[in-house]
């Protein structure tokens, strides 16, 4: 306390508006000043202030925030406490404040404002006279004084086993000790109340309390407690823990680098915490062995001092191993038929995955302790893998995670750091677990074929164990160093391609190939989905905007050439923006297309704004036409060049699988005079190079049957000629064995001076003696076909079966070959067969209808 000897309280002081904690005479306590009229006190008053009266100021409570109060005065409390800034600290992080030391003096009330703005200064009135502060209580108490002076003595022994209770030989402890025999008897309840466990509310009390006897009658209550708590704890530290544990309490109270405070009992507040998480592990539910783990854990923690850094490692653990859901599930819903419902609802088409999912439901029905299955979406990019997990999630009625695995090269990232280590953590999977709070969940491992290898180990050999269903009951985590089980999460898989996923990895997991669309189901797909999710992001209504199934199909062939839907979608995008500006401008009329018979001339097609334009405004809806999407989206990014490629002999169509869905392939030869040399270009691997010379290879030895000659009329077409075979899209790199089939018939092509059909696309793998082998990717090569209006498509007998996955309007806008050898290749390539050949085209078996 702060002698007040010399010291008067002005009659006019400046206040300072506090919310945060009550200031009571003859105690110091520190105050965060961030609100304006505080700002404006600190730096006109204070820090500008050379007098002793100019750093006493007035500290009154508020129950609201200053700082939401910048319009008027917030609401005073009657009673305040004059004090003595004695310390100033200003700071600019995270915010400009100060912090200021005060040191209270005497209570005052307010009988008036002075003025609000830029700070409260107000006319006070002293309630408590300085002196009586000085006055120590062995001088003050006598029995003439009657219930004040027992009051008095019995507040005095009731703080003196307070102190009693704590641990003297802290310095903290032993001081107060001594300053408590010297201390004012008017000061005693101001300075205890401020120190032990009390509220602000309590505190308030204290304030408010005008005579010194009723201040010792609302402070004793609140010292009693305090003691009563003590004891009480003590009692049940002993009987848990012996007297090593009692020793540790009695030396509770002290805090290092924070101010003494009596109420602050930082070990007894650990013990609570320690007593209701050991309460919370046996709730848990865990299994034995980490029940067992968690046990020697809590008894570590008990008996480790806090400041130990093991101490919050251990507590850490802890922490995770409650918060694990060891046997917490949620319910699946096994309604079928709604769950149909559901899933057509979210995606069209997609009927492999719908009815793998709608398999899972039926089993679940007839036996419920199935095995979560590992599912594996492979498909190129846009065609919903990941959103069908989602809804998959919600079809169960589970929880849904998803992990994205792209460029992940550190295996913890999925077993989680051994404890040993400085900021250790566990991995994805427990991290996802705790996160979705069930042992049930849908996780979604997104881009399974992206994980990376680097010098902390292999990302994707950590997963066999996640992934397998034989193992995954027994999943231990690096950090948990415990078994976790997984059997019963449902773990999805996206990929784009399987070839870079290690087949042991592969192994384990069930495969689900996820073609590209048709142009049909696009079409359903822009309208069902697309369309209405771009028009909501936009602000725009179906009353603003209408694109015709006519505008969509132009999109589709003319702008866009992808497995997916996502340039699709972006197209969409492109068309809401430039029909926000025209709503935006208010231009209004009659309903009427945006037709070319409405625009006036303009050269290339397109506004002088570059969007598209109308000679009146366009009323709604705005229809979309060609034209107006020409204007928006410009001039048409692909066109039909099938039959245009195809008017010199020496040119064929392949189809080729990308991890981003099918594309037509163009091979183009020429051959000069030379010496019988083989050039390629186009960026070949040695798969493709090997091809290219088997090609040349059958074709040399059946040159005679099929009437192939060189530039000079001789039988080998090699003599004397040099080959170049070129493939186009020469920066891209270009690999595997399926377009052999292609290079033949180019060089036929080549060799006998026939031009192939412009309407025919093929591929398949060729062995030496004339074999078409089968090849992978069917589904995505035939619907790139489709996409480029190929007319008939040529594949290997053996991939026949593919066919069946087809869509059927695209197994009836196309004609299909099935070839077991290269006689059959060249007869359906070439417009009347091939000489030579002797086969006449036949068509595939007719397909059955399924009973399902």
């Amino acid at each position: 306390m702060a002698s007040g000897d010399g010291i008067q309280v002005p009659s006019r002081l400046p206040l300072l508006l506090s919310h945060e904690a009550v200031l009571l005479p003859g105690s110091t306590a520190r105050f965060t000043v961030d609100s304006p009229r505080n700002m404006h006190l600190v730096s006109q008053r204070l820090l500008r202030g050379t007098s002793l009266k100019s750093t006493i100021i007035g500290v009154i409570p508020n129950t609201r925030d200053p700082e939401r109060d910048t319009d008027g005065l917030p609401a005073l409390h009657k009673i305040g406490t004059a004090g003595i800034a004695v310390q100033v600290v200003g700071s600019n992080w995270p915010k400009p404040h100060y912090t200021l030391l005060i040191t209270g003096l005497c209570r005052f009330s307010v009988s008036g404002l002075l003025k609000e703005r830029p700070f409260v200064l107000a006319e006070v009135e002293q309630l408590d006279k300085l002196e009586h502060y000085t006055t120590p209580i062995t001088e003050g108490a006598s029995s003439s004084e009657g219930e004040l002076g027992e009051l008095s003595l019995k507040f005095y022994q009731a703080a003196v086993q307070l102190l009693g209770m704590l641990d003297m030989s802290v310095p903290v402890v032993a001081k107060f000790r001594r300053l408590l025999d010297s201390l004012p008897r008017a000061a005693l309840p101001d300075v205890v109340a401020s120190m032990i466990r009390t509220s602000n509310k309590e505190k308030l009390q204290v304030l408010d309390a005008l005579t010194l006897e009723e201040r010792f009658k609302r402070a004793l209550p609140m010292l009693t407690r305090q003691i009563e708590g003590l004891k009480l704890l003590q009692k049940n530290r002993k009987m848990s823990s012996g007297p090593e544990n009692e020793k540790r309490v009695r030396k509770g109270g002290v805090v290092s680098g924070r101010p003494f405070n009596l109420g602050e009992e930082p070990e007894d507040e650990d013990g609570d915490d320690i007593a209701a998480l050991e309460k919370k592990v046996h709730r848990a539910k865990m299994s034995d062995a980490a029940l067992r783990v968690c046990l020697k854990e809590l008894n570590r923690l008990k008996k480790m001092p806090q400041s130990m850094p093991e101490f919050s490692l251990a507590r850490n653990y802890l922490d995770l191993m409650v918060e694990l859901p060891w046997s917490k599930s949620t319910k699946d819903c096994l309604d079928i038929q709604a769950a149909r419902t559901l899933l057509d609802n979210d995606h069209y088409a997609m009927d492999k995955l719908k009815r793998r999912v709608l398999e899972y439901l039926a089993v679940r029905q007839l036996k419920t302790s199935l095995k979560g299955p590992i599912i594996c979406f492979v498909g190129p990019p846009g065609v919903g893998k990941t959103s069908v997990g989602r809804s998959i999630a919600r079809t169960l009625g589970r929880e849904f995670h998803r992990i994205a695995l792209g460029g992940i090269c550190d295996q913890s990232d999925i077993r989680g750091h051994r404890r040993t280590y400085v900021g250790s953590m566990p991995g994805r999977i427990i991290n996802g677990l705790k996160t979705v709070g069930v042992n049930n969940p849908v996780f979604l491992l997104d881009e399974v074929d992206k994980l990376g290898r680097g010098l902390q180990g292999d990302p994707a050999a950590a997963l066999l164990e996640v992934l397998d269903p034989e193992q995954n009951h027994s999943f231990t985590d690096h950090y948990l160093n415990v078994a976790f089980d997984l059997s019963q999460v449902l773990f999805i898989a996206t990929a784009n391609t399987t070839a870079t996923i290690p087949p042991a990895l592969l192994d384990r997991m069930e495969v689900l190939q996820v073609a590209g669309y048709t142009r049909e189901e696009k079409v359903e797909i822009a309208h069902r989905h697309l369309i209405p999710n771009q028009l909501e992001q936009h602000g725009l209504t179906p009353q603003q905007l209408h694109v015709p199934q006519d505008t969509t199909q132009d999109v589709i062939s003319s702008y866009t050439r992808e497995a997916g839907v996502r340039s699709l979608e972006r197209k969409f995008g492109a068309i809401c923006r430039a029909v926000a500006v025209k709503v935006a401008e208010g231009r209004r009329g009659a309903a009427t297309d945006v037709s070319a018979a409405e625009r006036p001339p303009q050269q290339g097609g397109k506004s002088p704004g570059g969007g598209f334009s109308a000679a009146a405004p366009p009323e709604m809806p705005i229809v979309i036409d060609h034209v107006a999407l020409r204007d928006i989206l410009g001039p048409p990014l692909f066109e039909m060049e099938v039959s245009e490629r195809l008017t010199l002999p020496g040119v064929a169509v392949g189809l080729a699988w990308t991890p981003l869905g099918g594309e037509i392939l163009f091979v183009e030869a020429s051959r000069m005079e030379g010496e019988g040399q083989l050039t390629l270009t186009g960026q070949l691997g040695d798969v493709m190079k090997e091809s290219a010379h088997l090609a040349i290879s059958w074709l040399r030895a059946n040159a005679k049957t099929y009437h192939l000659t060189n530039m000079g009329g001789g039988p080998d077409p090699l003599e004397g000629t040099d080959i170049h075979l070129h493939f186009p899209a020469g920066a891209v790199t270009k690999d595997g064995p399926s377009a052999g089939v292609t290079i033949v018939t180019c060089l036929a092509s080549l060799f006998s001076g026939r031009l192939v059909r412009s309407d025919v696309a093929m591929t398949g793998e060729i062995t030496l003696r004339g074999l078409v082998l089968p090849v992978g990717g069917i589904k995505d090569k035939v619907l790139a076909a489709h996409r480029a209006g190929v007319k008939r498509v040529i594949l290997p007998k053996r991939n026949g079966k593919d066919l069946e996955e087809l869509p059927a309007n695209v197994r009836a806008d196309l004609d299909f070959v099935t070839a077991a050898d290269l006689d059959e290749v060249l007869n359906a390539a070439f417009d009347g067969g091939f000489p030579g050949t002797g086969h006449t085209h036949t068509h595939p078996h007719p397909q059955l209808s399924s009973k399902l």
